[in-house]
């Protein structure tokens, strides 16, 4: 099979379009077949073995598994013999080994079936990015059954980018007042998946406008903790699931400012918190896609050969 693979640590010229043997699923897993395959930046940190700790998992010099990818959608090929909610020709989405290929295998706990008014390359842009945006905002939800009650106020800080544009959409389906901020370019696209406001952060500082929200959901950490806490309400969530930097070589950065989140929350009636999407099929199957129907997606998706 044709398989995209990189051998070394490095920027997008490492990429390798080679011949590989196709992967075998264990017992507990599926062979996809796979037609669309999403780019996330867990693809970006994962070729340029950045943050460095990243390595102490993935190979130190180079990386242990040349396979690159992981949201994929595509049809069932084969089953392990322990593998009982799929069978051959299923059509799925979900997280996988290696998606950047002709081929690939995935737990058949992180799959789902595809529904039939999504496409291949609609159902590969969810798992990783949506997943993280209904699992951040519904963390962050203000009441205890996971859901942010009509009209409560969220902003959206990065909204235009892969998970940012996830979270408008479904912030939105739960009926909250949704800010986001985005650049120039991006003011239509926000405005257009449901925000009310956006704001253009080349032109205005939404941490000095004086609004509170019961929700901020940060997708790129560009101001600090007390900004960001200063435009929060006093029994608001600040939820974090990414940085702009990526947490910088060493994530010292983003550690600390982790560190700091966790300390404030014990002390302040504001929750503070970084979360990482948990790839689970009843997520992927009840919830995350359903706020992507006809939505094409803004993430480059790649067609396998």
């Amino acid at each position: 099979m044709k398989a995209i693979v990189y051998h070394t640590y490095g920027s997008p010229d490492v990429l390798e379009y080679e011949e590989r043997e196709k992967p075998a699923p264990k017992d507990d897993e599926v062979l996809v077949s796979v037609r669309a395959a999403s780019v996330n930046p867990y693809d970006w940190h994962s070729m340029r073995g950045m943050p460095y700790p990243l390595r102490m998992q993935a190979g130190l010099g180079k990386p242990n598994d040349p396979r690159l990818g992981v949201d994929l959608a595509g049809e069932v090929e084969s089953v392990g013999r322990k593998v009982t909610q799929f069978r051959a020709g299923d059509d799925v989405f979900g997280c996988g080994r290696g998606a950047f290929a002709e081929y690939a295998c995935a737990s058949e706990s992180k799959l789902a079936r595809k529904p039939g008014n999504v496409t291949f390359e609609q159902a590969a842009s969810v798992p990783i990015a949506g997943l993280t945006a209904w699992q951040g905002l519904r963390h962050g939800a203000v009441n205890d059954k996971g859901h942010i009650p009509q009209g409560k106020k969220v902003l959206i800080n990065g909204a235009a980018g892969g998970v940012g544009t996830f979270a408008v959409e479904i912030a939105k389906s739960f009926g909250a007042e949704v800010t986001g901020v985005c650049s120039t370019r991006n003011v239509d696209l926000v405005r257009s998946l449901g925000a009310v406001r956006v704001v253009d952060y080349t032109k205005e500082d939404f941490t000095e406008s004086g609004q509170r929200y019961d929700l901020i959901f940060d997708c790129v950490a560009n101001h600090s903790l007390s900004a960001f806490r200063r435009v929060l309400h006093p029994k608001g969530s600040y939820i974090m699931v990414g940085a702009a930097d990526g947490g910088g070589r060493w994530m010292i950065g983003l550690l600390a400012r982790l560190m700091r989140a966790s300390v404030l929350s014990r002390f302040v009636g504001q929750k503070l918190a970084m979360i990482g999407a948990k790839i689970t099929k009843e997520d992927l199957a009840g919830r995350a896609h359903e706020h992507r129907k006809g939505h094409t997606g803004h993430r480059p998706a790649l067609p396998a050969e």
